[in-house]
């Protein structure tokens, strides 16, 4: 069996055992230290801090952000950035909503010569950006999120997949008629918990018993299109398995679990 065969094993057990049981007890205890800060089930709280001083450049800045001559630190919540998405693609400023994605993903980590500002203003650079921003946002409404993936993917040098699935998952909260499954967030660390998950299952079946596998398609970064089909169909079974479960709020969305596992909660 070729390294893609393995890799494809592992997928399918995946799908079919999905979270373990530590895990399911794991978020249990989550959703319990986390009930009155997301009571209604979905994760539109969580907010992230950031420093609008630090984000003076970069324009055009969205209006539902603190002003950047604001002084000290602000709070910005995933239902907030939802709303200035939806806004901005009412009016097709796709720069505004992905500037309100990006300013959440990033908050106050890194450094001005880093992936904040700096690459931001990169990205926003592109002389393509704004064709591949409206194309993303059609394939969603149309095809579904996997498609919008692959419309973003390697298209704007220093907009990778860490950011632009903030900026799917956003357009995806703010366009209720998508298709299903709906996009999520995966970044690095959502990716290292799923390698984690693999690399177990690789060395119980004997199909990846030192893990390569597992760390080569649950890479830290520049995951393919099929990579991020797997992760939804994943995240959206698991989301099933867990609201079946005592663990877990009724009617909770599939965020909730992506936020969870995001904040370490297993």
């Amino acid at each position: 069996m070729n390294r893609q065969g393995r890799a494809d094993a592992v997928d399918q057990e995946m799908a079919v055992r999905l979270l373990p049981e530590e895990a399911l007890t794991a978020l249990r205890s989550w959703w319990v230290r986390n009930e009155q800060t997301y009571p209604d089930g979905t994760p539109g709280a969580h907010a992230v801090v950031y420093a609008p001083a630090r984000w003076a450049p970069i324009t055009p800045w969205p209006a539902g952000l603190a002003p950047t001559s604001h002084a000290g630190d602000a709070r910005v919540s995933r239902a907030e950035v939802t709303g200035m998405v939806a806004d901005g693609l009412r009016r097709e400023a796709f720069r505004e909503a992905l500037i309100a994605t990006y300013v959440w993903g990033k908050g106050k980590s890194g450094t001005p010569g880093g992936s904040g500002p700096s690459t931001l203003g990169k990205i926003l650079a592109a002389a393509n950006l704004d064709a591949v921003l409206a194309a993303s946002v059609t394939a969603l409404c149309e095809r579904g999120a996997v498609d919008a993936y692959t419309v973003l993917h390697k298209a704007v040098p220093g907009f990778g997949p860490s950011f632009f699935t903030k900026f799917l998952y956003f357009a995806g909260q703010a366009l209720p008629t998508a298709p299903d499954p709906r996009p999520l967030i995966l970044d690095r660390v959502l990716s290292l918990r799923l390698r984690a998950l693999a690399a177990a299952l690789g060395r119980e079946t004997g199909v990846d018993p030192e893990g390569t596998v597992a760390a080569w398609v649950w890479a830290e970064w520049d995951w393919t299109p099929h990579r991020y089909d797997v992760y939804l169909s994943f995240m959206h079974a698991a989301a099933r398995q867990i609201a079946g479960t005592q663990a877990w709020p009724s009617g909770a969305t599939v965020d909730l679990l992506e936020c969870a596992l995001f904040g370490g909660a297993w």
